[in-house]
């Protein structure tokens, strides 16, 4: 049941939508969703870096891998830093509402964005093949139907008209735009302070 809207969300996401409006689970179930559907690219990124290992040049001898600590902190600290992310982003959504004349509750607002959040989130599957162009091309795709996600659910899930739901949901982008280099800049300042990755060779 934790899954039950993804194939919605991919097969008819307007009409998944309507029925997430419908339902309106709990904030629970929702932040079950997320901290399942964040352990897909943390989890994935750890056995990709420690037992496949990432190719960026045309010989093997280029293989980036890292040790098994320093791969486990690393994912650690992604999956947490994936779940902050969704819940700022959907206190921005929540704080913002009255601007476009919506009054969700907080739940509304989480199952937006963590729904949203899930195919981006699922393109860590992508991992297991860790070539950079497939991984930017599967990345984008994965972004491009998140952003599509949330254009098309900011009306239904705020129960405001589609006009509105597009200046709307455009703010929603420009703030994740805006967490998205947030956490790379604190990316950078962790690693400054010598908590970045370590290599095997």
């Amino acid at each position: 049941m934790i899954l039950n809207h993804i194939w919605g969300l991919y097969a008819h996401p307007k009409e998944e939508w309507h029925t997430i409006d419908h339902h309106h689970e709990s904030l629970s179930y929702s932040l079950v969703h997320l901290m399942f559907i964040a352990l897909i690219p943390s989890v994935c990124a750890y056995i990709s870096a420690t037992m496949i290992g990432w190719n960026f040049g045309s010989s093997t001898s280029s293989t980036i891998m890292l040790t098994t600590e320093s791969a486990l902190v690393m994912s650690i600290g992604m999956y947490f830093t994936l779940i902050g992310g969704v819940f700022a982003l959907s206190y921005l959504t929540f704080w913002m509402a009255k601007t476009f004349g919506a009054n969700p509750s907080f739940t509304q607002s989480m199952e937006l964005a963590a729904y949203t959040a899930t195919p981006l989130f699922m393109t860590g599957l992508a991992l297991f093949y860790p070539e950079p162009i497939f991984l930017m091309m599967v990345g984008l795709a994965g972004l491009s139907y998140s952003v599509y996600l949330l254009y098309s659910g900011v009306p239904i899930i705020m129960h405001i008209p589609e006009e509105r739901g597009f200046i709307y949901a455009s703010s929603v982008v420009t703030c994740g735009l805006v967490l998205l280099v947030c956490i790379m800049v604190g990316s950078v300042i962790v690693w400054s302070l010598g908590l970045g990755p370590i290599y095997t060779h």
